[in-house]
């Protein structure tokens, strides 16, 4: 797996979109500050991948989403095994605080695919062929495609702070403990746990076994197979002597039902024929007929008179005036006479409103000058008020002013002084304009309201007027309408006519009504005698017609014919034919019941011998003879089933036997690997070749990491270095300096990868990414890691990234993001 792209936005302190660009990257460096994000951006390519991340606690995906935010998401574009994919995740949180994966997928991405065309694009957009739309499906895809599960993906490609450090220098059983750890191995106790688990539920299985087969040997002995043969012989053979004798028991069942039928037949027609008798009022009926038709054509009579009658009161009626325009005429001569009396009080009104708008119009005049006199006296006033002020101001001066001086107030010389005069004048004008207005005010008050009062009077004195006119109008329209209207006294006596003719109309109709009543009583008198007439001649037919067919055995006299005029006449013929029919029908009921009986002997014969049959077969016998063939056939099916039971239990012991005898291989086999891998030494010898694996290959990278000085070699679980720079000597790794360890761990990290790498032989390692922290090396360690570093890189099997706070490598490396972070979010800018 090679990370070709990054997309982050609003994940950990990542708020904002950010791109991180590692298309042509095969060495590079994060770099910046403790706390800037440096390892976040790590965690965002596991966190894509595998919706985990290993510093946090979990699958949990709190983590995930800025603090306050509301959505994370992620995208990366990488390639794995010569093909590109895009991988998303969003997290969102909801109304109620809870963090979840909303949006997960993968898709595949075209060959001409080109990432820097994303450049500005959102996290989420889709990019290729979905492979995986949902966290589930997303999780076993990655798993195909990049070869590696979560645990073995942050050992091989992902390498977090302190993992392989530690494991150079642990003590012999730490060190077991971690490769068990890593390599898996704790599968082994699984598999002698699965084995024992195994051999106790053999042990359960090969125990309900036997009891299976005790209870089937029971069931299946040869004795029991043996009877039920016979049982089944038995019945096949009643099966054969039935099937022989049903066509000769058949044709005697025939002849006796034919027998029994005609029997019957011939007792049914005795019973109809003994039935034949005249119902009691047959002769009432036709007397009855006709007197509710004498009755019918009397009230027709009556119905024809009244019905004339009714037919010239309504000619009369109908030569009397309308009473409806009689009275509209009465009613406009009362409204004619009513609207001239109003039209007296509208005059009489109309007089009052004049004199009372004369009235009203002298007072406005009144009013109208006394307000006049009253402005023209504050007019007055107000001139004698600027006549004293202008007295005053002079008598002032009158002291300033000196014969030969020049006036203060036109600057001319003064010739002659004026006389002293007394200042006062002023407030004295004062006081009679403050008097005067007043006075001019409540005359103009009383102006406004004689002018009010008068616009009233007017306004009430059109009023009226404009009511008299209407009046007035009225008046003359209605009494051109009326113009001609017979009197008052002729009106009524127009209507006191017609009120005659109407009551005559009335009674007429009555009458009728009455007599259309007793027309339709009388009708439906005579229906229902019809009626009873009908169905008493239905019940006649239906008894002549039940006995008119011709007997069994020879033919029965005629029924007589039938005279459809008197039902009485009818009943008497068919009571006498019946008499002598019934005579007939007795001597062949006789012959027909001889043969009935003779017909059941001989089929009671058959049947007791079959019955002895099916005694001897121990097989219930069925009442009906059409059931004999369904008995037997049901009796040989139950045997035959009875008999396949056992031998059914008989090859179900067979085969349990067979399976109880895989089951012990089975047990065997889990057994003896249970115990196998009990023993305390299979888990050391396990570790031990793991050891030696990963040692080899880590002295195989170690030494071309050292130039060739360093071999890596273990002995009683202790890891020793050989120094080729040294005459060979083999040394303990802990005297190997901060450089060399750092070598050393790396060397055993990339073969644990490699080790781990081939259990998954789909997985794709195409990169290796360090999150190692580098502060606490001294210069010339330094100068070695980064040495190393580079020596990996120029290996070109692999993308190399690095994360590190410490300048002095971050400049050896070719391609650095430096990652900084401000108050609002991290930001990451590509140097080289």
């Amino acid at each position: 797996m090679r990370p070709l792209r990054l997309d982050l936005r609003g994940f950990a302190i990542f708020r904002e979109h950010t791109v991180i660009d590692l298309t042509d990257a095969d060495f590079f460096a994060l770099v910046g500050p403790t706390g800037s994000g440096k390892s976040t951006i790590l965690d965002a390519i596991c966190f894509s991948l595998y919706g985990q991340v290993p510093r946090w606690s979990g699958k949990t995906v709190v983590n995930a989403l800025a603090p306050s935010g509301i959505e994370a998401a992620v995208r990366m574009i990488f390639e794995s095994g010569g093909r590109r994919y895009a991988v998303t995740r969003v997290v969102r949180r909801d109304g109620k605080g809870r963090v979840a994966t909303k949006q997960a997928g993968l898709q595949l991405l075209p060959p001409t695919f080109n990432v820097a065309v994303l450049d500005g694009d959102e996290p989420v957009e889709e990019l290729g062929q979905t492979l995986a739309g949902t966290p589930v499906e997303l999780d076993a895809a990655v798993a195909d495609v990049v070869g590696l599960p979560y645990d073995q993906f942050i050992k091989c490609v992902l390498l977090p702070q302190g993992e392989f450090a530690a494991f150079l220098h642990a003590k012999p059983a730490e060190r077991q403990e971690i490769l068990v750890k890593l390599l898996g191995l704790e599968v082994y106790e699984q598999i002698r746990e699965k084995a024992a688990e195994r051999d106790k539920a053999a042990a359960h299985q090969l125990s309900a076994t036997e009891r299976l087969l005790a209870d089937l040997a029971a069931e299946s002995d040869d004795g029991l197979l043996a009877a039920a043969q016979e049982r089944v012989d038995a019945v096949e053979a009643l099966a054969a002597r039935v099937v022989a004798e049903a066509p000769g028991l058949s044709a005697l069942d025939a002849q006796r039902r034919a027998a029994v039928e005609a029997l019957a037949v011939v007792d049914g027609r005795l019973t109809a024929l003994g039935r034949i008798a005249a119902p009691a009022d047959a002769g009432a009926l036709a007397t009855a007929g006709q007197q509710a038709k004498a009755r019918l054509a009397g009230v027709a009579d009556e119905l024809t008179a009244a019905e004339e009658h009714e037919e010239k009161a309504r000619a009369r009626l109908e030569a009397t005036v309308d009473p409806a325009d009689v009275k509209r005429t009465l009613d406009g001569l009362a409204q004619l006479a009513a609207l001239r009396a109003r039209q007296g009080d509208g005059a009489t009104a109309l007089t009052q409103a004049d004199k009372a708008h004369a009235a009203s119009m002298r007072t406005v005049e009144q009013a109208t000058k006394l307000a006049k006199g009253k402005a023209d006296e504050v007019v007055h006033a107000q001139h004698a008020l600027e006549e004293a002020r202008n007295t005053d101001r002079v008598a002032v001066l009158r002291p300033l002013l000196q014969v030969g001086h020049a006036c203060p107030v036109c600057e001319q010389s003064v010739a002659t002084l004026p006389a002293q005069r007394e200042v006062g004048a002023t407030v004295a004008a004062q006081d009679r304009l403050k008097r005067v207005r007043a006075e001019a005010e409540k005359a103009d008050r009383d102006r406004q309201t004689a002018d009010d009062a008068a616009r009233d009077t007017d306004r009430r004195l059109a009023s009226i007027r404009a009511r008299k006119e209407q009046l007035d109008q009225e008046i003359v329209q209605l009494a051109e309408v009326l113009a001609g209207a017979p009197e008052e006294a002729e009106l009524h006596a127009q209507l006191a006519a017609h009120a005659q003719a109407k009551q005559a109309l009335d009674r007429a109709g009555a009458a009728r009504r009455r007599a259309m009543e007793q027309q339709r009583a009388a009708l439906a008198e005579v229906q229902r005698v019809d009626d009873r007439l009908r169905a008493a001649w239905r019940i006649f037919d239906t008894a002549r017609d039940s006995v008119a067919s011709v007997v069994p055995g020879g033919p029965v006299v005629a029924p007589p014919p039938v005279d459809r005029e008197d039902l009485q006449a009818a009943w008497a013929g068919l009571a006498e034919w019946a008499k002598q029919a019934g005579q007939q029908l007795t001597t062949l009921r006789t012959e027909a019941d001889q043969a009935a009986r003779q017909a059941t002997a001989s089929e009671e014969t058959v049947l007791d011998r079959i019955r002895d049959w099916f005694d001897e077969a121990e097989v219930a016998m069925p009442r009906e003879i059409a059931g004999l063939d369904r008995a037997v056939t049901v009796a040989v099916e139950r045997a035959a089933a009875a008999r396949d039971k056992i031998l059914d239990a008989r090859k179900r012991a067979d085969d349990l036997r067979k399976q109880r005898k895989q089951i012990e291989t089975e047990r065997a086999v889990a057994a003896t690997l249970a115990q196998h891998l009990k023993a305390n030494n299979f888990e050391a010898w396990l570790l031990e070749e793991a050891l030696d694996a990963l040692v080899a290959g880590a002295s195989e990278i170690l030494r071309e990491l050292s130039a060739g000085q360093y071999d890596l070699m273990h002995r009683n679980r202790e890891f020793f270095v050989v120094d080729h720079h040294d005459a060979g000597l083999t040394r303990p790794v802990r005297t190997l300096s901060g450089g060399e360890t750092f070598q050393a761990s790396l060397a055993l990290a990339l073969s644990l990868a490699d080790q781990l790498a081939g259990m998954a032989h789909a997985a794709s390692l195409d990169s290796i990414l360090l999150d190692e922290g580098f502060g606490t090396l001294d210069s010339s360690t330094l100068d070695v890691v980064a040495a190393t570093l580079e020596n990996l890189a120029a290996r070109g099997d692999r993308m190399v990234g690095v994360v590190t706070h410490v300048a002095a490598l971050a400049e050896r490396i070719p391609v650095r993001f430096e990652v900084r972070k401000d108050a609002r979010t991290a930001r990451v800018d590509r140097i080289g």
